[in-house]
Formats: structure tokens, C-alpha cells, sequence
């Protein structure tokens, strides 16, 4: 490994993790950035612990930088379509972690076609899903981009 680069890893996600998750979730400035509020500690934890964990089809992924939580990339299907979504902490933004962990779950969840649908204003997660091969599509509302990888 060169210097400065950082290693990414996903592994299942553990339980332990969830608080780290929460932390993520509620810093202000990356609810802005994904127009998504914060929960409530409790409903937080009851969703990814019965809707994501619980669900067996839900592909939930924790990312590892350098050994320690960065977030997490989750893929679930709604209304027939399949969907991925990640979340990061803000210490691990504009370092590339992202994208590697994003291109590394794509090797491993092969349905497709598989959409997004980021904040347009959120120019980080836009340029993250382009590298990864996502392409923007139509049918984006209310400020929301559609972006699709086939």
C-alpha cells in the first residue's frame, strides 16, 4: 500500500456498528447534504435492525477505511426496482473512500439494473456514482437526481 492511500474494506455489518452508524446520520451538515433528517436514536436502530438486518434480500455492507467504520452501502428493492444508498462519516468524505467501496460492492451485488437517486446539489455523491459507472437517466423530482448503473 503507498503512503496516504487508504484501505477499504466491507465486511457484514455487526450490530456494535449501528451506533456508529446513528453518529453518522445525525451530524447536521450531512442530513442537509442528503435532504434526509436524522432519526431518533431508537427508530434508527429498529429500522436497520429489523428492515435492513432483518430482511435477508437487503444487501447491507459495512465499510472499513484503514480498520475503522466509514459507513455503510445498503441495496434494496421498492416497487420492483432495486436501489443502493451509502452513508458516510464526515471525517471520510473527498478521500476516495466512497468510490472504492462502492466500485468493491458492485463486484459483489450484481443485480441490475440498480438505481440511485442523489441530492443534485450533493456534487460529491453524483461524481462517486459516475465513476462508478452510474449513469443519469430521466424521471429525477424535487431536486433529486436518477441515476441508473445496467
Amino acid at each position: 500500500m503507498m503512503r496516504g492511500m487508504t484501505d477499504v474494506l466491507l465486511r457484514e455489518v455487526r450490530d456494535e456498528d449501528l451506533e456508529t452508524f446513528f453518529e453518522y446520520e445525525a451530524d447536521p451538515e450531512a442530513s442537509r447534504r442528503a435532504r434526509f433528517p436524522s432519526r431518533e436514536r431508537e427508530v434508527f436502530l429498529h429500522h436497520w435492525r429489523t428492515r435492513i438486518l432483518g430482511d435477508p434480500a437487503v444487501g447491507a455492507r459495512t465499510v472499513l477505511a484503514d480498520g475503522e467504520v466509514a459507513g455503510n452501502i445498503v441495496a434494496w428493492e421498492d416497487d420492483g426496482r432495486w436501489w443502493v444508498g451509502y452513508w458516510y462519516g464526515r471525517k471520510f468524505w473527498g478521500r476516495g473512500i466512497g468510490t472504492k467501496a462502492l466500485q468493491q460492492y458492485l463486484a459483489e451485488f450484481s443485480v441490475r439494473p440498480l438505481y440511485a437517486d442523489p441530492v443534485v446539489t450533493n456534487t460529491g455523491s453524483v461524481k462517486l456514482l459516475e465513476r462508478c459507472g452510474f449513469t443519469e437517466t430521466e424521471g429525477a423530482n424535487d431536486g433529486q437526481a436518477l441515476y441508473v448503473l445496467s
